[in-house]
């Protein structure tokens, strides 16, 4: 047999129980508060065809120099899903006959061969909600909403970034930068809380841009919101932007979520998709610097997929499970809470103690039996290790008398309960 070094590819993790059990959590609050707001679950493939994947972008753009990309047996292009928004465009156009609005949620695996850093995996799972067929800010308010109940719901302090990216375009044509380089101005635009001054400049000056329109767009770029506002005269497509915004910010207010957000004119969002609003979400003490939470309206995109003349407006949001799983993991409630509740030790009363531990699984207990035959002090040091609350000791004695001795692990009692009776009597002693 050959000799292989075991280890995972870089960005891959194992997690283990009770890792999981945290993961499990945080997906399972989110799917709560998704079916709250009306979004229904859908699942789409892991595999795709990397022209779908790729159909938006120049082979240059960032996004596709970490798309991973697959031949299979029959010389096909195929590749890894990088994100859940593109394959939901794809599920609309093939299902033309959907009834609008359609709102969904998905939560899976997307793979990116970019760099590995904290809270960034290259397979990590995404929780994306988006909805089709809803044009303007009202729908837009809810994802604020939405993202304020979850990020609450996970007990996790945040700040909402918005902008739009019309208002930006139109900055951006407003500097005097023509309207050919307004894509590749916005991608350096949104490295730029990543990059110094100097170093956003010369990125500039790669894509063309002169001295006096990069001077102009900082200007623009570090202006107040009630300065930038004034300027909604000046082009079209800046216009569209502020009254946008403008919109949005005063359903913001009335929805009582302004504690929440916060306007950002450099904020961008790299995907060339996105036509209108924009989010990002951070941590508010900022312990993490990464955001834990994105999105924004893209109405092109599925319209240019069916391309039979309608319009199919879409908003959408997601969660970075991996790093919301960074930020929880280290929480008392998760390091101390057992993933059992009960852990029966059977004394030769293997089958009677199943049965037992079928009784309480179906009571709604997470129930363990002891299966090794261990002796009884190594059957509680796992209980204590496994911060198990609760052990059931079935001996033959208990057996004759028709009752169970139970163990209270965190108080160090112990007393004896009715078998008859069980569920109720158990209950009694473990409130």
């Amino acid at each position: 047999m050959k000799e292989i070094e075991l280890r995972n590819v870089k960005g891959c993790t194992d997690y283990s129980p009770r890792e999981q059990y945290i993961r499990n959590y945080i997906s399972d609050t989110l799917k709560k508060v998704f079916e709250k707001y009306g979004f229904k679950p859908l699942q789409t493939p892991t595999l795709c065809y990397y022209d779908l994947l790729a159909l938006k972008y120049d082979e240059e753009n960032d996004i596709l120099k970490e798309v991973y990309k697959v031949i299979d047996q029959g010389n096909r292009n195929l590749a890894l899903r990088y994100d859940l928004t593109v394959p939901f465009a794809k599920y609309i156009a093939l299902n033309q006959n959907i009834k609008l609005p359609f709102k969904r949620y998905e939560i899976g695996e997307v793979f990116r061969n970019g760099p590995v850093k904290l809270g960034r995996d290259r397979e990590f799972i995404q929780c994306d909600v988006d909805s089709v067929g809803i044009e303007g800010q009202l729908v837009e308010v809810e994802f604020v909403a939405l993202y304020v109940e979850a990020y609450n719901q996970l007990g996790i302090d945040v700040i909402i970034k918005y902008n739009n990216r019309k208002f930006l375009s139109g900055i951006i044509i407003e500097a005097g930068i023509p309207e050919e380089l307004v894509t590749d101005t916005i991608t350096v635009i949104d490295k730029f809380e990543k990059l110094t001054k100097q170093e956003l400049e010369k990125e500039f000056e790669k894509i063309g841009l002169k001295n006096e329109q990069i001077d102009k767009l900082f200007m623009y770029l570090n202006m107040q919101a009630d300065e930038l506002t004034k300027l909604s005269d000046k082009n079209d497509i800046l216009k569209q932007g502020v009254e946008e915004l403008n919109t949005l910010k005063s359903y913001i207010e009335k929805l009582g979520l302004l504690d929440y957000v916060q306007f950002s004119p450099s904020l961008a969002r790299g995907q060339e998709y996105y036509t209108g609003t924009v989010f990002e979400v951070y941590v508010k003490d900022g312990s993490i610097k990464s955001s834990i939470g994105g999105g924004g309206r893209y109405d092109k995109m599925i319209t240019d997929f069916i391309n039979n003349g309608n319009q199919y407006p879409a908003v959408g949001i997601s969660f970075g499970l991996n790093v919301i799983y960074e930020i929880l993991k280290n929480r008392e409630e998760f390091t101390e809470n057992a993933l059992t509740d009960i852990f029966i030790i059977p004394m030769g009363t293997e089958i009677e103690s199943l049965k037992i531990a079928e009784t309480l699984r179906k009571a709604g207990y997470k129930v363990e039996v002891e299966m090794k035959n261990r002796k009884m002090k190594k059957s509680l040091e796992y209980a204590n290790e496994e911060n198990i609350p609760y052990v059931l000791i079935l001996g033959e004695d208990e057996l004759v008398r028709g009752s169970v001795t139970v163990k209270n692990m965190n108080e160090k009692t112990q007393t004896e309960i009715s078998m008859q009776n069980l569920v109720d009597e158990f209950k009694k002693i473990a409130k």
